[in-house]
């Protein structure tokens, strides 16, 4: 078993604390896509859509998109639980993970995508005003989280989980998208200073 990872990128590092949490060690191969290497006829054969990051199991079955694996160790080992128990929490932390991903994560990497230099090979075309449309909605859900950690200690709730791990990322990879995380939000700053100081979140 090993994971196709790159450390730069915010998608597997969503499944590496995810790991951490769970105390789960699975060996990582790294996959440059600054240089391409995920764009290769043998990643192609593993992954068809050349991404990263991808779980790779014993007998060459591959898993692909961050939350399946997190999904697929989940069920491996339950405990402790980052995706909910009950229903209501099963749904409830899915629905906070998919607002942490839709509207935060995936607008700070678009903006990324379609402004730094670096990304002007692996984002053809960069689209300038794509980049501009999303930087508001970066700024309109931090406020939306704000206002709901306002109620919490956690996005979903009163344990942390995978919700929190998405958010986390997002918040990490603002930098170098160059964002900034708006004044007026203090439970969302309360909340980042407890989940980034967890050991889980080095990973």
């Amino acid at each position: 078993m090993k994971i196709l990872d790159e450390k730069r990128a915010p998608n597997p590092r969503r499944v590496r604390v995810f790991l951490a949490e769970k105390a789960i060690t699975v060996p990582y191969q790294d996959v440059d896509i600054m240089t391409g290497a995920h764009k290769s006829e043998a990643f192609g054969r593993v992954n068809p859509v050349q991404r990263v990051p991808v779980l790779v199991l014993d007998d060459g079955t591959a898993i692909c998109e961050s939350m399946a694996i997190c999904r697929y160790f989940e069920a491996l080992q339950p405990e402790p639980s980052l995706l909910g128990q009950t229903p209501l929490e099963i749904g409830t932390i899915e629905m906070w993970n998919r607002i942490a991903e839709i509207n935060f994560l995936f607008p700070v990497m678009h903006y990324f995508r379609h402004t730094h230099p670096a990304m002007a090979s692996l984002e053809v075309p960069q689209v300038a005003p794509w980049a501009e449309a999303n930087k508001p909605r970066v700024s309109d859900i931090l406020r939306t989280l704000d206002r709901r950690l306002s109620e919490t200690p956690y996005l979903a709730g009163e344990r942390f989980s995978v919700a929190d791990i998405t958010a986390l990322v997002a918040t990490d990879f603002m930098k170098p998208a160059r964002l900034a995380v708006p004044d007026g939000v203090p439970h969302f700053a309360r909340w980042y200073a407890d989940v980034a100081a967890r050991p889980s979140s080095k990973a």
